[in-house]
């Protein structure tokens, strides 16, 4: 039987949302304050005031500020506490990966970093403005930059494992990770860290100590008047020295020369971390007026200067001048990332209903510049340093929320919620110094700065795009053992039209220890206005190795045309999930939940169009030398199918509490419908493929199928302990080097051991010493084809990363 479409699933929740309502008058109900974890009220996914995690219709995940701050995060990173402790989700360390050495991509339920929504406090968090086309994961995205959100700033965050596009709007595909800020009213801590890795690194054979992460917070609140108002403020200061696993230089062959070998055996490569100093400021604060209203305001800030790294240039080589680089060198990029986000709004009650009016902006500005570096088709006298271009992504929504508690007799209760949204994108690149991107006058050698050729003045784009929203929702609670939650929205845009989606959960409770759960909704994702007119020009090395000037061209632009660019359609899915939870007594608790999200028209990078026959197209546009073009496309229908379990055991134990969590979780995707090469791009060469193997890996198999955990903690009035086991799954890398060499490798799954130990000298001080990867574990060494003559020994894909272990020490101090 045919899945019925997204807009006829849409239409249909609509009008069971568009019935009358049976329901007597009432007055909405608050939400219970501070409970336990098995009973903590959620406020994402659903519009019931009282709903807790396993009650809702949809897996939530519940995180609190302690379970951050004791995931061991390095450098007050966030998106690596979320992969700490978040079943279905992926944040990997990438290294040589362009912007993805700079702004790290997250994914949950193995889908792009875009298909995930982010929310601050409920409000739609915007993403960052540098899209990233030399990554691996994330190829393609500008994904919402998890690290420029303070975790000293949050008080819980909520994350919804299911797609939510009727509630929230565009790109809640894979579900939302909602931020709720700290709102203490009063007191404030102090806190600092220090930490470093220390590895042995077999294939130097050498004991290293480096990524040296200092991080310093402070954060301070007091009440404002007497009803219920507040001012929280906080500050962080972050420093991230650099890791560096690369391997001896085995020199590659189209380079064995005698001036190149003479840095054979030596380590001229860098695979790691690179350098960051972060400044995060927040605020939160609420102010009373009237009877039962209040004005609301918070505002995150982040300012972070990054390092990233390079493939190494050889002195004997058309991209160098001896002169200039007697002994080759590495360009080494830098990133001047400025994130901010700021909410004003109010809320209250007028008569039986609930308001909600705010304003929210978020911008992401974003500087790339290279140090160290050359134009070699500028000679000698090259400038070795650049700013290669400025990226800006903004994003001004305006909300106005109602909602009503009705009660139908006395055991059924209904919570209405009605909405209007205006939302204006706006997205603009500048192009970078002349030197960056100039043609000089030594033809014979390759133009633009090295490692990154500048934006140019015909690159740069200004987009813009107006959207428009209206909605609706209602979660019910039908006696002790049934409930529901119904959406719907209407959203239109200026550039893509109207888009009608929608959602229904339903629970139904057996007995306390035994409850069914299941969902369906379809969604959808606007090509991001970056994937619409990104450009970009680089000189660099290809999969196989050698060094090409390539081009990632807008859908827009004549050459991408004529190679077989088509305009890009909005992503469609369908989202359907069915599960159970269950309770048993005060002490366990368990929920299994399967998923399959099928999604039409999937967008991604092609694969990078290279040889004669695209140097000789190209030509007719007055463009010489091109030697590689990639554009976006949306390049098949996929399906993806999982499973995930988590399950929590509370005891007393001894003077303290004993918490056992395990998860596991299970994501497969696979391809239906491929895009066909088009007969444009197989008339310049039979052999080109708009979408192959290298762009199906990045897809399917370069996300972990499968992921567990088991955590255990133990704490009392003086003493804290934890220890975390993850097990990351396989991996699989696959490159094309042409001709039909295809080297692939699947790297096997691999173990981490967490542990922390903290002890309160007083109601105030606490001191804590931990460890992440105790066991200095790393992935599989990349085979004899992948690791680039030895210079790149282990893969980026690995979310164990490649540091190997890391200590640290804390000191906190609360008021």
């Amino acid at each position: 039987m045919s899945r019925p479409s997204a807009s006829r699933l849409g239409l249909a929740i609509a009008l069971v949302l568009s019935s009358p309502l049976l329901a007597q008058d009432a007055t909405a109900q608050d939400a219970p304050g501070s409970a336990t974890t098995l009973d903590t009220v959620i406020v994402t996914g659903t519009r019931a005031v009282d709903r807790t995690v396993l009650e809702s219709t949809s897996p939530v995940d519940v995180l609190t500020a302690e379970d951050i701050r004791k995931a061991g995060v390095v450098n007050g990173e966030l998106g690596s506490a979320l992969q700490a402790l978040l079943p279905s989700f992926n944040f990997p360390r990438q290294s040589n990966s362009g912007g993805a050495d700079h702004i790290r991509a997250a994914q949950l339920r193995g889908l792009s970093p875009d298909q995930v929504l982010v929310l601050v406090n409920g409000k739609r968090r915007h993403s960052s403005a540098l899209v990233n086309t030399d990554s691996k994961i994330g190829k393609g995205t500008t994904p919402v930059d998890f690290n420029a959100i303070p975790v000293s700033a949050i008080k819980r965050i909520e994350v919804l494992r299911d797609g939510a596009g009727a509630l929230y709007g565009s790109d809640a595909v894979a579900g939302v990770v909602n931020v709720i800020l700290d709102d203490g009213a009063d007191g404030g801590a102090i806190e600092a860290s220090f930490g470093a890795n220390h590895t042995d690194l077999k294939p130097v054979d050498r004991t290293l100590t480096d990524g040296q992460t200092s991080y310093l917070s402070a954060k301070v609140g007091t009440a404002l008047g007497d009803d219920g108002g507040f001012l929280r403020v906080g500050l962080e200061l972050k420093n991230h020295e650099g890791t560096n696993r690369a391997g001896f230089d085995q020199i590659p062959p189209w380079d064995q020369n005698a001036t190149n070998l003479a840095l054979q055996g030596k380590r001229n490569y860098v695979l790691g971390d690179g350098h960051t100093k972060d400044l995060n400021a927040w605020i939160n604060t609420e102010l009373p007026f009237g009877q039962t209203s209040k004005l609301y305001f918070f505002s995150t800030f982040n300012q972070r200067d990054s390092e990233g790294a390079n493939y190494f240039r050889y002195p004997d080589s058309d991209a160098n001048w001896a002169q200039v680089y007697p002994n080759g060198y590495r360009p080494v990029s830098e990133g001047e990332n400025r994130d901010v986000q700021a909410v004003a709004g109010a809320r209250g009650q007028w008569g039986e209903w609930n308001y909600d009016a705010s304003m929210d902006y978020g911008s992401n500005s974003f500087t790339y510049r290279l140090r160290n570096s050359l134009n070699a088709s500028l000679g000698p006298t090259s400038p070795t340093r650049f700013k290669t271009g400025d990226y800006r992504n903004e994003l001004t929504v305006a909300n106005l929320d109602l909602g009503r508690v009705f009660e139908q007799g006395d055991s059924i209760t209904h919570s209405l919620g009605l909405g209007l949204e205006a939302r204006r994108d706006h997205y603009q690149t500048r192009p970078g110094d002349p030197s960056s991107y100039a043609a000089g006058p030594y033809t014979d050698r390759p133009t633009g700065s090295q490692a990154g050729g500048g934006l140019t003045p015909q690159d740069a784009t200004t987009l813009s795009r107006d959207v428009a929203s209206a909605y609706a929702s209602l979660s019910s609670q039908v006696g002790e053992h049934f409930s529901s939650d119904l959406a719907a929205r209407y959203e239109h845009s200026d550039d893509y039209g109207g888009e009608l989606t929608g959602k229904l959960g339903l629970r139904y409770e057996f007995t306390p220890a035994f409850a069914l759960r299941g969902a369906v909704s379809n969604n959808f994702r606007a090509p991001s206005l970056a994937q619409i007119g990104y450009e970009s020009t680089s000189t660099g090395y290809n999969a196989a190795g050698q060094l090409v000037q390539g081009r990632v061209l807008s859908v827009n632009n004549p050459i991408a045309r004529g190679l077989g660019a088509r305009d890009l359609k909005p992503e469609k899915s369908l989202n359907t999930s069915l599960g159970f939870t269950s309770r048993i007594g005060d002490h366990f608790d368990v929920s299994l939940d399967f998923f399959q999200i099928d999604i039409d028209d999937r967008i991604a990078l092609s694969e990078s169009i290279t040889g004669d026959a695209l140097t000789d197209y190209v030509q007719q546009f007055g463009v010489a030398g091109l030697q590689s073009a990639s554009f976006f496309v949306n390049a098949a229908d996929t399906r993806t199918r999982g499973a995930e379990l988590v399950s929590n055991w509370r005891q007393s134990l001894g003077t303290g509490e004993l918490v056992l969590t395990g998860t596991y979780a299970y994501t497969r995707t696979t391809l239906k419908n491929v895009l066909a090469t088009p007969a444009s791009l197989r008339a310049l060469d039979p052999d080109y493929v708009l979408f192959g193997v290298e762009e199906t890996n990045t897809l399917t198999d370069a996300t972990p199928r499968t992921r567990a955990s088991l955590a255990a903690s133990w704490a009392n009035d003086r003493w804290s302990l934890s220890s975390r086991v993850n097990r990351y799954g396989s991996v699989t890398r696959v490159f094309n080097f042409g001709d039909g060499y295809l080297p692939r490798q699947t790297y096997g799954a691999e173990w981490q051991l967490d542990a922390e130990v903290e002890f309160r000298i007083t109601p105030q001080w606490s001191v804590a010493v931990g460890g992440q990867n105790l066991t200095d574990n790393y992935s599989d060494p990349s085979n004899d084809d992948i690791h680039y003559f030895g210079n790149l020994p282990y893969d980026v894909l690995s979310p164990i990363g490649s540091n190997g272990a890391y200590f640290y020490g804390r000191v906190r101090y609360t008021f």
